[in-house]
């Protein structure tokens, strides 16, 4: 169960698998004389004059009917959920009435109209900063045992652990305070683009998952907070990868994003192994693109090439290391900055596109990977990521591209 801590969010990143992170939401209720209060079980009950019976007001939501039903779609989806899941219809009802509609989850959805330009740099930079190194070596030193009981487990280096969950929420520091139940049926059934109907559908997802997680005592849905998309915990898992890949890392019973950094460490390995991490790999295969690599880069979320053919395009391979890369698939990609008009293109292996599962974004895989190797050379860990110094071929405008130029650090 979630144990709701609030924060101040700074930053804004959307998740759009589970991925990746805000401002508060109102108490459910708060202790005192004369004021209402959350019993064990989430009922707000009013403190009655002393010797008086409890008298129950439970909150009307924002998704009620005039005649203090759930409106029609969310009554629908009420049914469905409670019949999918075997849970007391009353139950989720109760659950769904509570909901209260979150005007900053809508706002920060809202599409800008604007075409916004890649600034591959701009991004790096936010990311991939001073404060998220040295409070990454911090993190590191204080949760070694942990990070490497789940290295050990999962595969995944700690060094990439530890670099996703700066990212994600500078090591806790800012893991969102909107209430999750209010985030999620704002999302699911007032999502502010009516062009994407199946953004809306995944988030009617993620608020069932969140029912059941509920239904299954794991958290409290009257409580647990997180960011506007959703994301909660150190590593912003959403429900439905709270439920599918989240790992009880301290062997206490049960899984606590919030107050167990084991838990949330485990977590992520576990998530990336599922989603494809190889043991042994680098992130970026250490390989010299040649000058003009525009016909071999890719989009997507899966490797498309592989080393023979990279080769065969006038790639080669850099001395010393592991040479485990050259048997698995491999994707060319373009880091576009087109602010400053830069193209920074990468050898990316399956690892890179198992990052993109964690948030759709290569900026945000890439920086992943320049993180942990900023955290990993200053604990001084000899991790495969860090045999992963990108070898990139960067064009700019008048410049002669050279495909040993070195990335901004």
């Amino acid at each position: 169960m979630f144990r709701p801590v609030r924060f101040f969010q700074v930053a804004v990143t959307l998740l759009l698998l589970s991925g990746c992170a805000t401002s508060g939401t109102a108490d459910l209720g708060a202790s005192g004389s004369g004021a209402a209060h959350s019993s064990t079980n989430g009922t707000v009950v009013s403190n009655a004059p002393p010797g008086g019976p409890a008298v129950p007001a439970a909150p009307r939501g924002d998704f009620v009917a005039a005649d203090g039903t759930l409106e029609p779609a969310v009554a629908d989806f009420a049914r469905a959920v409670a019949t999918g899941h075997d849970i007391p219809l009353p139950q989720v009802e109760a659950l769904l009435s509570e909901a209260r509609y979150e005007a900053d989850a809508a706002r920060l959805m809202t599409p800008s109209g604007k075409r916004i330009r890649r600034a591959w740099l701009s991004y790096r930079q936010r990311h991939v900063d001073p404060i998220r190194t040295r409070e990454g070596v911090a993190f590191w030193q204080a949760n070694r045992a942990d990070l490497d009981r789940a290295s050990r487990q999962y595969g995944v280096p700690p060094s990439i652990i530890v670099a996703i969950i700066g990212i994600e929420t500078v090591y806790g520091r800012y893991t969102g305070t909107h209430r999750v139940l209010d985030t999620l049926a704002t999302l699911g059934f007032r999502y502010p683009d009516p062009s994407r109907p199946e953004r809306a559908a995944m988030f009617r997802q993620q608020l069932e998952d969140l029912i059941v997680l509920d239904a299954q005592g794991q958290l409290d849905a009257r409580r647990a907070e997180g960011s506007f998309a959703g994301a909660m915990g150190l590593p912003q898992f959403m429900p439905g990868s709270l439920m599918r890949y989240a790992a009880d890392g301290d062997a206490d019973g049960r899984v606590d994003l919030m107050g167990s950094t084991a838990d949330a460490i485990a977590s992520v390995g576990r998530f990336l192994q599922q989603h494809g991490w190889l043991p042994g790999i680098p992130v970026f295969a250490p390989v010299v693109l040649p000058t003009q690599p525009d016909a071999l880069v890719q989009d997507g979320l899966a490797p498309t090439t592989d080393w023979p053919r990279l080769r065969a395009a006038g790639a080669r391979a850099r001395a010393g290391g592991s040479t485990a890369w050259q048997e698995v698939p491999l994707g060319v990609i373009d880091l576009r900055d087109e602010v400053r008009g830069v193209n920074e293109y990468r050898s990316a292996t399956p690892n890179f596109f198992a990052l993109t599962h964690y948030n759709r974004s290569y900026f945000y895989a890439a920086s992943v990977a320049d993180l942990a190797h900023e955290i990993a050379d200053r604990v001084g860990y000899g991790d495969p990521n860090r045999l992963d110094r990108p070898s990139t071929a960067v064009n700019e405008p008048g410049k002669t591209p050279h495909p040993n130029t070195p990335v901004d650090r």
